[in-house]
This record gives C-alpha cells, sequence and structure tokens, in this order.
C-alpha cells in the first residue's frame, strides 16, 4: 500500500509539472506567431498581459514584441501607429535583459534570427522606396537590438553577457542623447516670457513649457503640471538627472515643474518659465522659495 501511494504521489507530481510547463495560452500565442497570425498573436498576448497570473513569465511581452515588428512592416499599418515601432523595442529589451529572458531567446532562437532577416529586408525596401521617414523610424527602434543575434542559418546560440552588454551600451547612448536634446531645445528658450496658458515660444507658463519641450523630444505629455507628475516615472532626488522633471507643490497640489540641468551629484538646478522673468535657470538648493516647495521628481525618459 505503501508502495502505491508513493507511485500515485510521483504521478501527480509528473502531472502538475507538465501541466505548469506546458501552458496551452503560451502554446496558442507560438502557434499564431508560427502560423503568421500577427494580429491574432497581439490579441492574445495582450489578453495575458492584462491577467497578473500570468506575471510571472516574459513570454507574453516576448512574442507581443515579435508580433509588432511583424506588423508594422506593413506601410498603411505603420503610418496610423508610428509609436508602435518603440513599443515593439522596449519590449524586446526588456526581454533581453533579464536572464529568463535570454532563456526564452535562446530556445526561440529561430524566430529571432529570422525576425531580424524580415526587418533588414525591411529596411531595404524602406530605402529603395525613398520613404525616409519610416526608414528613420525604424533603424532607431531596431539600434544595437539584434547586433548579437545570429543569421539564421547558423544557428548559434547567443550568451545572455553579451547581448545584454550590447543592449546597454546602446541604449545609454541613446538615453543621454534624448537628454541632450532636451537641454538643447530648452536653453533655446531662454528670455521667452510668461504668459498665463502660453504653451509657445511667444509665451509659457510653466507646465506648457515643459510640454513644448518634451514634444520636440517626441514625448507627448499632459498639459497641467500635476497631471504631468501624476503620469512621470517617480525617480528619488539621488537619482535625478539632466532632462527630468522637478514638481512644486506651494500648498494646495502640485501647481509648477521644470526640467532639471544639471548633473547627477551638482548643485540642484533647473530651467522652467518664471512668472517674473519668463524662461530662466534657477538653482533650486540656493533659492528658499524652491528648496522648500519640492514635491518630487519624474520622468519621461525611457
Amino acid at each position: 500500500m505503501t508502495q502505491r501511494f508513493w507511485l500515485l504521489m510521483v504521478a501527480l507530481f509528473l502531472l502538475s509539472f507538465q501541466s505548469f510547463t506546458q501552458v496551452k495560452e503560451f502554446d496558442r500565442m507560438e502557434m499564431y506567431y508560427t502560423q503568421g497570425h500577427y494580429k491574432s498573436v497581439l490579441r492574445q498576448a495582450n489578453h495575458l498581459l492584462d491577467q497578473p497570473d500570468y506575471d510571472y513569465s516574459l513570454l507574453p511581452k516576448y512574442y507581443k514584441g515579435l508580433a509588432l515588428f511583424q506588423l508594422v512592416q506593413n506601410e498603411r499599418y505603420l503610418k496610423r501607429r508610428p509609436h508602435l515601432l518603440q513599443e515593439a523595442r522596449s519590449l524586446l529589451v526588456e526581454v533581453f535583459s533579464s536572464q529568463d529572458g535570454m532563456k526564452i531567446i535562446n530556445s526561440h532562437m529561430y524566430e529571432v534570427s529570422a525576425l531580424k532577416l524580415d526587418l533588414g529586408s525591411w529596411l531595404d525596401d524602406l530605402q529603395r522606396a525613398g520613404n525616409q521617414k519610416q526608414f528613420d523610424l525604424a533603424t532607431a527602434a531596431m539600434k544595437g537590438l539584434f547586433d548579437r543575434v545570429p543569421d539564421v542559418d547558423h544557428g548559434k546560440e547567443v550568451k545572455a553577457s553579451d547581448v545584454v552588454a550590447e543592449l546597454d551600451e546602446a541604449e545609454n547612448k541613446e538615453i543621454r542623447n534624448q537628454r541632450e536634446l532636451i537641454l538643447k531645445n530648452a536653453k533655446k528658450q531662454i528670455g521667452v516670457p510668461y504668459r498665463y496658458a502660453g504653451n509657445d515660444p511667444k509665451g509659457f507658463d510653466c507646465s506648457g513649457f515643459v510640454s513644448y519641450v518634451m514634444k520636440m523630444n517626441e514625448q507627448e505629455l499632459p498639459r497641467r503640471a500635476s497631471e504631468q507628475f501624476s503620469d512621470s516615472k517617480k525617480l528619488k532626488k539621488k537619482n535625478v538627472q539632466q532632462g527630468d522633471l522637478v514638481f512644486f507643490d506651494s500648498g494646495s497640489g502640485v501647481n509648477h515643474v521644470g526640467i532639471i540641468v544639471s548633473g547627477k551629484g551638482e548643485p540642484l538646478t533647473m530651467i522652467h518659465s518664471s512668472t517674473s522673468k519668463g524662461i530662466v535657470i534657477t538653482n533650486i538648493e540656493t533659492t528658499d522659495y524652491w528648496s522648500k516647495r519640492v514635491a518630487g521628481f519624474g520622468t519621461f525618459i525611457k
């Protein structure tokens, strides 16, 4: 009886292990992708990403990234949804940047390698057609992403450390370029007068100035300072860098915002729209009025 009991326990364990490792929802995504039904992949991935029960796996993000990269190769699809290129990149960067994600990449290397080949052909087609706008968008989204992925006919395994190092370097350079561009565009507005509800170089209020500058960096922000604070990714003071945002509260909620111009570890300095002087650079830490009203820090830089 004891022997039969343990045999039953082993059988149940194997059954539960099999049901855990073979998730039918994941199998369905893979089947859809293999068959070229990319919109079905996207719907299934979005469905799983909305359910916390599947948060333990990066597979929905992996297949969503692949499906988006396949779908945007359609000129009309991309024209209506240009933001999806960066979304596809962000999803695959997240997968490439973790050990669990690299397990997925290595076990699905043929898919990733084939996608790399498809995207390369697409770039060639865009260039031949003279479609410079879409070519530039696609090139930016793919920059550094597939550099360590072998060609489809090589069947070579990619090491996680190789891919992560390559991506980190590309991502860091891209983020530095974003920060430099934000400061460059912000400083061009120095001297522009303050104007209530102003959001162009004829005159800015605080949030109008920030929205204008960030839009030049292809970031759409809410119009009000309080909404910008709510929507931003929150930062600790020690992690704030150039191009991030600083928010202020004078007692009735967040009502002012500026763009950080100081480097990490330097005295906190911002460029903002002052009601008395217009667009100016202000040292927050040496000005009691501003230093006592700091509500927090946030960023829209990805």
